[in-house]
């Protein structure tokens, strides 16, 4: 599956996106295991609560499940006005 990061996310990952292989079955089951890999995810992902995530392109929560799922995005709350 695809996983993109934009904003601050990208920035400390260090990525735009990246093709991974996952056992997960939901959103914060990959964010479990994108974490274990090392210090820079772990800081991306350490406060679920800045973060949002879509899959498939739509917005959903971190206990989503991803069977069948091509891609999952991370990114910070948008703000406009």
């Amino acid at each position: 599956m695809d996983v993109l990061y934009f904003a601050w996310v990208r920035e400390r990952i260090g990525l735009p996106k990246e093709r991974i292989e996952t056992r997960a079955a939901t959103v914060a089951e990959l964010v479990d295991e994108l974490r274990a890999r090392e210090e820079r995810y772990a800081a991306a992902f350490a406060d679920l609560s800045a973060l949002r995530v879509a899959v498939d392109q739509e917005l959903t929560d971190f206990d989503a499940p991803l069977a069948g799922a091509r891609e999952v995005a991370f990114f910070p709350p948008m703000t406009g006005g």
